[in-house]
């Protein structure tokens, strides 16, 4: 069996790391003899991950004005009003492939999470004119993100494997019955330990992470962050380290946390973590935190996954649900809109000191068998090949 990973968006996202490198051993335990190849926006990124056979160059191109396919598309367009074509041509290299695949996993967790996405319709649809297996790898979907015609192109695929039941109930609500429930597979994801940098306290470091991404939805959020940074420097003896896990032009957690840095060096008790070091590192250093604040889910998950007590600066479906499967409630896990709230920051950073022995408590208990719903991905994909 032939696995095509796709839309995958390089892993300059550590996120998306994350996924690619937890996908493959839960792919080979249900299927040990599967080939597993990945298409990648960005394969200079990907090139160290193991377990891919295969990288593929997948990023579309514009079509070149006045180009015959230029000429076609803009006829199309005209007179049919469709661009169907034009998505075609510009993800060519992607379509190329799927002639060399039997089965093709749509990754990135929140793809469906971003508008409209008509291209992406095109290609599915492209899969299964060919005949060939199209699967749902751990997503996250909201009710504000669905449409008509994201609908529709859902329910043509042969299985939706999401990662939290907030998601799941969504879709059956709107009529998407190919659904099943699992984890996110980075639950799962090896850690690697690199020495502690100087200054790190062994049982006492809290790691902070906040995102460009936030920033742009929450513009306030930023000074509410520093401010609740001060508050624990002023009031506990835990040293901050800050936590990048998305270094993307224009998405660069480092940049935005390099700030933060300079702002509080001169209190000795904060660290920045490099912006080189792979998704398994940056675990590494997480599940020896005391606490975690962070703004990217799979930096959360990293946290949760090593019962590190976590507070979430959440901005989508896949915050809530994640801890709400864990949980029980959405706990911890601040709106958007409440994340320019000083106040409300610091109150559940105090909830988060209060109730940490509960919190690890939790975790410890669930996340045996969060991890075996991760697993169950593989087992549900191995049941449609």
């Amino acid at each position: 069996m032939r696995i095509l990973l796709f839309l995958h968006g390089g892993s300059l996202n550590r996120g998306c790391e994350a996924i690619i490198r937890s996908a493959i051993p839960i792919i080979k335990k249900s299927n040990p003899t599967a080939t597993i190849n990945l298409a990648s926006f960005d394969p200079e990124s990907d090139r160290d991950i193991p377990g891919i056979n295969k990288v593929f160059d997948t990023l579309s191109r514009p079509i070149k004005k006045y180009s015959l396919d230029w000429f076609k598309s803009l006829y199309y367009v005209k007179f049919h009003h469709s661009d169907e074509f034009a998505h075609k041509a510009m993800n060519k290299k992607l379509l190329d492939l799927i002639p060399q695949h039997d089965v093709f996993l749509s990754v990135g967790g929140d793809n469906y999470c971003y508008g409209e996405q008509p291209w992406l319709y095109v290609v599915d649809k492209c899969i299964k004119n060919a005949g060939k297996k199209i699967v749902l790898w751990g997503a996250s979907i909201g009710e504000e993100d669905l449409s008509p015609a994201k609908i529709e192109d859902l329910k043509q695929f042969d299985l939706l494997l999401v990662r939290e039941t907030l998601t799941e109930t969504i879709l059956k609500n709107n009529g998407i019955t190919n659904v099943k429930l699992c984890a996110d597979g980075a639950f799962t994801m090896e850690k690697e330990e690199l020495p502690l940098p100087a200054g790190w306290q062994e049982g006492n470091t809290l790691g902070f992470n906040y995102s460009p991404l936030v920033w742009k939805k929450n513009k306030s959020s930023k000074e509410a962050s520093l401010k609740l940074i001060q508050h624990i420097l002023d009031t506990t003896d835990m040293t901050v380290a800050l936590t990048p896990h998305v270094m993307i032009n224009g998405n660069n957690d480092y940049e935005i946390l390099k700030e933060f840095y300079n702002q509080f060096k001169s209190s000795n008790r904060i660290i920045l973590l490099p912006d080189n070091l792979n998704a398994i590192q940056y675990k590494g250093y997480i599940a020896r935190m005391r606490f975690f604040i962070g703004a990217r889910t799979h930096a959360t998950i990293a946290a949760y996954s090593n019962m590190v007590p976590t507070m979430v600066l959440g901005y989508s479906v896949k915050s809530k649900g994640i801890a709400k499967d864990i949980f029980g409630s959405e706990r911890l896990v601040l709106d958007l809109s409440e994340i320019s709230d000083t106040t409300k920051l610091i109150e559940k950073f105090e909830e988060l000191k209060r109730d940490e022995a509960e919190l690890r408590e939790i975790l410890n208990k669930q996340m045996p068998q969060t991890k075996s719903m991760s697993f169950k991905a593989g087992e549900y994909l191995a049941s449609i090949v």
